[in-house]
């Protein structure tokens, strides 16, 4: 006598759930643009490393001879994967069966892939396509009853926050917890035309005197642009692509650090662009990603955000093959001036670098908090002293590359100045409490008003503040440690790359990072 019955029963289960919505919705799937979602799990993980857990979960009905007459699978795929040759848990939604919404299933296995990553410290990606667990009208036809509402499982989210690098992939229109779900990751990332975001969706924004579609309401031109996702793509291959790059820099918990991958770059590489990379117009912007690709390992400059936030420059990289932080002020907007939009990314930058334990470089240009009415309306002063602290607060080590300006209490920022620094200025660093320009001809009115020639005096006042200026008086005093020529910065952060193995610390962080 053996089991073969029961391990026939068991394989016909699995075949029905490999029906998903069946044919006709499958073709729905295809026709709207969109992988169906085992293709997504095979086109994300290594080729066959996909091992699914609760595939035969969800609603069956059996006749009144007690077999099984029909079969339909939970919306939702769970399963552990390799993603770069390495461990990770995989939740995904079937946006076939019922548009993903929630059955009794699915909030068992959102909470069984959240707390596997967790204790086994792997890191978790969500391919999101619906309500990704939420409830629907419908439900209370057999349900009959409203509830108080809770979350099952979040605690784990929450957690994961602090322990597991979390990607979600918005796949299509992300409503309630499906919303939910792809903001509190680390990474995540929208398919241009393809996926929305929002709370509710367009049903219930009208009844409130909002008649939108569902781009308009949540499109990529609002969720792209406002930080509720870091990046945009282009296609799912594209989006599978970024989360395995994301993942590709960060260890697969905070109780790791991140791999070391060489890619034959030199370490005593000079690049003889830098030497000209900014103009002595202080009035000339430049691009500061030239700068950071010249000095970091070739092509391991990794962008995230690119679209939100625009006057920081943030994202991974590597040095000498270790994985880095990287923020850098962009002068090509706003002059790198620090809105709350900028600030909002630097809170989520830093932390993100001190929870998985990545030294952070900063490329310096900052001519500090932006001014005027839009942006005091935005509260940049309670954001700005947030970010402030985020940077005082982290305890990575840190190396600052002050390539122009650093004003006011924004640039006070590029490091906490009461550990021991590494810093290194540029030729073209230009700081201060606040810039000259401008202010001299109000703090010289009178003495120039009285001069017989007054147009003579006040070239002679900005001549002598001109010389004020030159970093070498701030090097006499040891406020600039190093003065370094451009060109030596890619073998001088190598140096610093190697040092601050020494210094990092694993295990959790002194507060846990939200989304």
């Amino acid at each position: 006598m053996s089991w073969e019955d029961e391990i026939a029963e068991k394989r016909r289960r699995e075949a029905m759930a490999e029906e998903m919505g069946g044919a006709d919705r499958l073709a729905r799937q295809k026709a709207s643009g969109k992988l169906n979602v085992r293709e997504r799990v095979a086109a994300l993980c290594d080729p066959g490393s996909f091992h699914e857990v609760g595939k035969i979960a969800g609603q069956a009905r059996y006749g009144k001879d007690n077999q099984l007459e029909s079969f339909r699978a939970s919306p939702f795929v769970v399963g552990r994967a390799l993603i770069n040759g390495k461990p990770a848990m995989i939740q995904a939604d079937d946006f076939t069966v019922r548009g993903g919404a929630g059955d009794a299933a699915i909030w068992q296995k959102l909470a069984h892939a959240e707390q596997t990553a967790n204790e086994y410290r792997m890191p978790l990606v969500r391919l999101i396509d619906g309500t990704g667990g939420g409830g629907s009208v419908k439900m209370l036809e057999k349900d009959p009853r409203t509830y108080i509402p809770q979350t099952p499982g979040w605690e784990w989210v929450v957690a994961n926050m602090a322990s597991v690098p979390v990607v979600s992939l918005a796949l299509g229109p992300c409503a309630g917890l499906g919303a939910g779900r792809v903001a509190a990751s680390h990474y995540s990332v929208m398919v241009q035309g393809l996926s929305q975001i929002f709370v509710a969706g367009p049903p219930v924004a009208k009844a409130i005197g909002e008649d939108v579609d569902k781009e308009q309401l949540g499109g990529v031109e609002i969720n792209g642009r406002n930080g509720v996702v870091d990046d945009v793509a282009q296609s799912e291959a594209e989006a599978f692509e970024k989360a395995r790059r994301f993942l590709s820099y960060l260890p697969a918990s905070i109780h790791e650090t991140a791999a070391r991958v060489q890619n034959g770059d030199p370490i005593d590489r000079r690049d003889d662009t830098l030497i000209r990379a900014v103009p002595r117009d202080r009035r000339v912007p430049y691009k500061m990603r030239r700068i950071v690709e010249a000095c970091v390992d070739a092509g391991s400059f990794f962008e995230i955000g690119a679209n939100w936030g625009r006057g920081i420059i943030t994202g991974l990289a590597r040095i000498d093959g270790y994985s880095v932080a990287v923020i850098a002020g962009d002068p090509m907007f706003l002059a790198g001036a620090w809105t709350a939009d900028v600030c909002r990314k630097v809170i989520k930058h830093v932390d993100l670098a001190q929870t998985f334990h990545l030294p952070v470089v900063h490329f310096v240009d900052c001519p500090g908090f932006a001014v005027g009415v839009k942006h005091e309306r935005a509260g940049v002063v309670k954001l700005g002293v947030q970010a402030m602290a985020a940077v005082y607060q982290a305890r990575v080590p840190w190396c600052s590359i002050v390539v122009r300006q650093a004003f006011g209490l924004a640039g006070s920022a590029m490091m906490n100045p009461t550990r021991a620094k590494v810093r290194y200025c540029w030729p073209s660093g230009d700081w201060g409490s606040l810039p000259l320009d401008g202010g001299i001809e109000a703090a010289y009115k009178s003495e120039i008003e009285a001069h017989p020639e007054p147009e003579k005096r006040l070239a002679e006042i900005r001549a002598w503040a001109e010389a004020l200026r030159s970093p070498f008086r701030t090097a006499e005093a040891f406020y600039a440690e190093e003065i370094i020529d451009p060109r030596d910065t890619r073998p001088l952060l190598c140096e610093w790359a190697q040092l601050a193995q020494c210094a990092l610390e694993t295990g959790p962080s002194a507060f846990g990072m939200r989304p």
